[in-house]
């Protein structure tokens, strides 16, 4: 079984949008790009192309050929076909991590979600997430809030036991 993205942290954005991706996700990358040619850089596709978005969306190489092969089984000129390809096709753009770990997020990127000097990477399975750090405290207040809306004698494991509509 692949990897996955976990933990994360704060990185430093350079002015010229440079980045270090997080250690630890560097190899969940390059094991999950299966079909990059030897000797070249592991890759991995950023999505930004939902606007209701405040952190920008990183999928490996193999979530996002499953992304793929699901829009590809949509009815051809659909509504809902031709929005998910906005999103993931227009509105995505594929990195290659350099040899000292690092991307070049563009401008319009950062300014997306308003990023400057720093940046917060979150892992969350075989994606992961950019976001300002500002931005992402503030969800991780409400997030406190949904644990403390759970049964205090209820294993947080039980979740996974439990269909998403419960």
């Amino acid at each position: 079984m692949a990897e996955v993205f976990r933990k994360g942290g704060r990185h430093k954005v350079d002015a010229k949008g440079r980045v270090s991706i997080p250690s630890g996700f560097r190899s969940v990358i390059a094991q999950r790009d299966p079909e990059r040619p030897a000797g070249e850089a592991p890759r991995f596709v950023i999505v930004f192309g939902d606007p209701r978005r405040e952190f920008l969306e990183c999928y490996s190489m193999d979530a996002i050929a499953e992304v793929n092969e699901k829009i590809s089984r949509l009815k051809r000129g659909s509504p809902r076909r031709r929005m998910l390809e906005r999103v993931y096709y227009d509105g995505s753009q594929t990195m290659s991590v350099d040899d000292t770990g690092r991307i070049v997020l563009p401008a319009d990127l950062r300014a997306k979600i308003g990023l400057d000097g720093e940046a917060q990477f979150v892992g969350a399975g075989d994606t992961f997430q950019i976001w300002h750090p500002d931005t992402y405290g503030e969800v991780e207040k409400s997030h406190e809030e949904m644990f403390a809306d759970l049964d205090p004698d209820m294993d947080i494991a039980e979740l996974l036991d439990m269909d998403d509509e419960e």
